[in-house]
């Protein structure tokens, strides 16, 4: 598993979790969010809005607090459609470009496909993650016509592209 943070301004160092480890809401807040991401997306703004999807991990209810506490904009999930990645930038754009990278050659094992996902991502032009940020709010406008029963906080909307969080 990979996380990454994405935005306008920047992007994060690129994060693994190492086979086997098992990511349950305590490791995900107490390594991932606090050793790694959130440091990281502090280096490149102060303000920010933290999205992620809905699993089990991410919406534990002690990662939901840590989060309103140490986000300045958290969109929990009871605002956020499930299985919508159509709404994030990582997973719309930046996966697939990274991908075709990655996967150009036939990978001969686990250290030589790290390796590639590091090259790429620091390969990865700031245009391609632009254009995928640039997009974001087209995408979450069509959502919402779509949706049935389903809201958004608008003044989220208009701000959630500064910076974008999501584990691959």
């Amino acid at each position: 598993m990979v996380s990454v943070g994405v935005s306008a301004l920047s992007r994060t160092s690129i994060h693994f979790v190492e086979p086997g480890v098992k990511v349950n809401g305590q490791y995900y807040r107490e390594v991932l969010l606090k050793c790694t991401l959130l440091p990281d997306i502090r280096q490149l703004s102060d303000y920010f809005i933290f999205q992620q999807d809905n699993v089990p991990a991410h919406r534990a209810r002690d990662t939901m607090k840590m989060l309103k506490k140490e986000a300045p904009d958290f969109i929990p999930p009871t605002l956020w459609p499930p299985n919508s990645p159509d709404l994030n930038p990582v997973d719309y754009k930046i996966w697939s470009v990274m991908q075709e990278k990655v996967y150009k050659r036939r990978v001969k094992d686990m250290s030589e496909l790290r390796e590639r996902i590091v090259a790429a991502w620091n390969e990865l032009d700031q245009s391609v993650i632009d254009t995928a940020v640039s997009q974001w709010r087209t995408r979450l406008r069509a959502c919402v016509g779509q949706s049935s029963g389903w809201t958004f906080r608008t003044q989220t909307a208009t701000c959630c592209i500064r910076l974008v969080v999501r584990t691959l």
